[in-house]
Formats: C-alpha cells, sequence, structure tokens
C-alpha cells in the first residue's frame, strides 16, 4: 500500500496550489480519502476529507478556500487550496484507513510566505 503526494512548493499569501495524492495497493474506489496537515510545533490536524460516494468535510480555516476531490479512475485525490495564507504553512499529508489502521503518504511541504 503507497500514497504517493506532490504539488507542495513555495507561494505567496492569496495564491494557489493544487496537491495530489496516488494511491496503490488498495481498493480506491471504496476507500474515504482524507488530507491532513502537520505545522512545526503543531499537533496534526484534519484538513479535509471525501468519502467513497464523494462527500466532503472541511476543517473550519479551510472553508471556502480549499476543496477535496477525488478521480476514481486515476486513483488519484486532490486538493485544490485556494487564497492560501501563512498559517497554512505545513507539511500535507494524505491519509486513509487500510486494515482498520490509518496509514500515512510521505508529505508534502507547503510554505506560504506573507
Amino acid at each position: 500500500v503507497q500514497l504517493q503526494a506532490s504539488g507542495g512548493g513555495l507561494v505567496q499569501a492569496g495564491g494557489s496550489l493544487r496537491l495530489s495524492c496516488v494511491a496503490s495497493g488498495i481498493n480506491f474506489r471504496t476507500k474515504g480519502m482524507a488530507w491532513y496537515r502537520q505545522a512545526p510545533g503543531k499537533q496534526r490536524e484534519l484538513v479535509a476529507g471525501i468519502t467513497s460516494g464523494h462527500a466532503t468535510n472541511y476543517e473550519d480555516s479551510v472553508k471556502g478556500r480549499f476543496t477535496i476531490s477525488r478521480d476514481n479512475s486515476q486513483n488519484t485525490v486532490y486538493l485544490q487550496m485556494n487564497s492560501l495564507r501563512p498559517e497554512d504553512t505545513a507539511v500535507y499529508y494524505c491519509s486513509t484507513i487500510f486494515n482498520w489502521q490509518r496509514i500515512w503518504g510521505q508529505g508534502t511541504l507547503v510554505t506560504v510566505s506573507s
């Protein structure tokens, strides 16, 4: 089982980035997927989730700015991030549940400069 995240980088405040996470080794279309983030010195937190039925949920601070989506034909989950703020700076991880355990991708760093 592997989750490969990409798309992070350095962006100015107000800018946009799109993160991608390609999954392998799982029956992707049956899985809920999620993006988490961890800022320096802080605990990892849920940013957004999407169910196998495409229902979505978001952490309050990203509502209206971030959009999670999935393409089952590509085994990929996306996180479109608009109107980025310096406080969005973190390592972003995609995640799912496999064999009753939460598994993580390797993370991709997003840095938002003011």
